[in-house]
């Protein structure tokens, strides 16, 4: 009968029997991995081929500031009439707190409260108002006559507060600019 030899392994008997092997195996696969983390680690900073910046004028100080500058800056005029606090139950589509109020009376009245008050509404068509010089949209507003039209604008209707907004308005400033806006749409 032949004689049962147990299955001897090539790999397990090189390393049983040369420890030196596994040293130097080990040794470069930790090399290898020390490499392997210092190029993931010089990609993700970027400086592995990055360039400097130094010298693009587009990094200069006053090209930096002007991207970090502010858009827009509010300024409060501490002699406008304070606005009295809207209803919580009706929706204000623009209050104007410190518009200036023009002048009463005089040739283009209208046209400047347009321009400093109504225009923030009527110039887009803010929350259904009619826009500007649309005629299809003023004309059945325009049928039920000014009256109804300086009613509404002055005591205010649906998203529109009284006088636009503008409490410093007077009433004659208010009728102009219907008067104004009304004659763009004829």
């Amino acid at each position: 009968m032949a004689e049962h030899h147990p299955h001897h392994d090539p790999i397990e008997e090189n390393i049983e029997t040369h420890p030196a092997k596994l040293a130097i195996g080990v040794a470069i696969g930790a090399v290898a991995l020390v490499l392997g983390i210092m190029m993931l680690a010089a990609f993700a900073v970027g400086s592995y081929g990055a360039r400097s910046l130094a010298d693009d004028p587009s990094m200069s100080k006053e090209a930096v500031a002007k991207r970090l500058a502010p858009v827009a800056q509010l300024v409060v005029d501490p002699n406008a009439p304070a606005v009295p606090p809207a209803p919580a139950a009706a929706p204000v589509a623009m209050v104007s707190v410190a518009a200036a109020a023009p002048a009463s009376g005089g040739e283009g009245a209208g046209k400047k409260t347009y321009e400093t008050v109504c225009f923030a509404c009527h110039g887009s068509g803010a929350a259904g108002s009619p826009k500007f010089g649309d005629k299809a949209a003023w004309a059945p507003r325009v049928a039920k006559g000014k009256d109804a039209l300086y009613a509404s604008a002055l005591k205010g209707k649906g998203a529109m507060p009284a006088k636009g907004g503008n409490p410093a308005l007077s009433d004659a400033d208010v009728k102009a600019a219907v008067d104004y806006m009304v004659a763009a749409a004829k």
